[in-house]
């Protein structure tokens, strides 16, 4: 490669690997393999005859060379992203509505960074969120009701199509001090004997029920409460156990409100989309409004990873 060929794809390679901390998870934020990232990053090191990473430092840390194309990069990025959306209102107009619905009706913290970003770049665009607990949230795209569904269905029924968000762990919570804070992790059975505080929603939509406990045969007794903030109350209070989002409750973590431990070895990890109506997809709205939460989000939530 020749220097005077440096792409924006290389400053973009740059600032994931800034960003994830390493060569593993960069890959993985851009759907590439770790040797097709350290190829091209040894690539740009040759070309500019130059180290940009120090391989050395754990995690690995940007040279002052890194850190010079790193800042090219949040210069350049954007008005290259916003010509790129100049065009694309050229095109397909600058006016429209997204009627937006969350599968968890209460989890709309994450949300409001990525939205307030999309105004700026879309103000003519109509935002609405729809709140409440929705039974059928993909009915809502079919019924005309909504525009975009936040949703955990990775294969929405005909008409509609899922793009990729995030993964994100679900953390086992439990008041400072229980007995579970001393396991690495949590098994089904640890749940039996405690009761399970969860939103009122139907089970299928409870990664722990549903790919935890029902599987293993363990029927917790239940306790529903509408809202985040109850849900961690009632933990805190020692009225039973939990389990939500990392990013969700990593505020409350910091502060020792609650504890919260793995569940199963490897974690349980869910996954969001946006859901879209097949004739949305493609309009340049609903198509920014996708990218502006995937990059909000990698930007601002914590342990989240991306979806192939």
């Amino acid at each position: 490669m020749n220097i005077s060929h440096i792409e924006l794809r290389h400053l973009r390679l740059l600032r994931a690997v800034a960003e994830a901390g390493g060569l593993t998870a960069a890959a993985e934020r851009l759907h590439l393999t770790q040797s097709a990232v350290s190829h091209q990053l040894r690539a740009l090191e040759e070309a500019l005859d130059l180290p940009l990473l120090d391989r050395a430092t754990r995690p690995p840390q940007l040279t002052a060379a890194g850190r010079r194309l790193l800042a090219l990069e949040h210069d350049l990025a954007p008005r290259v992203d916003a010509a790129l959306r100049d065009l694309a209102k050229l095109r397909d107009g600058e006016a429209g509505e997204l009627r937006i619905a969350v599968e968890c009706h209460t989890c709309y913290d994450w949300l409001m960074p990525a939205m307030d970003a999309y105004r700026d770049a879309w103000p003519r665009v109509e935002l609405d969120l729809l709140g409440g607990f929705q039974a059928d949230p993909a009915g809502l795209l079919l019924d005309g009701r909504a525009d975009l569904v936040v949703t955990s269905e990775d294969a929405p029924r005909n008409g509609l199509v899922a793009r990729p968000l995030f993964a994100y762990e679900m953390l086992a919570l439990m008041p400072p001090g229980h007995p579970l804070e001393k396991r690495k992790w949590l098994l089904p059975a640890d749940f039996s004997d405690h009761t399970l505080i969860a939103y009122p929603v139907p089970d299928g939509r409870l990664d722990l029920v549903r790919r935890v406990l029902a599987p293993a045969g363990v029927k917790p007794p239940r306790r529903e409460a509408e809202l985040t903030v109850a849900i961690l109350q009632l933990v805190a209070s020692r009225r039973g156990l939990a389990a939500l989002p990392a990013w969700a409750v990593a505020p409350y973590l910091e502060r020792g409100y609650v504890a919260a431990r793995p569940i199963g070895r490897h974690g349980l990890w869910a996954e969001l989309y946006a859901a879209v109506r097949e004739a949305d997809a493609a309009r340049a709205h609903v198509a920014d409004f996708i990218e502006t939460v995937t990059r909000e989000s990698f930007a601002r939530l914590p342990g989240i990873r991306p979806l192939g």
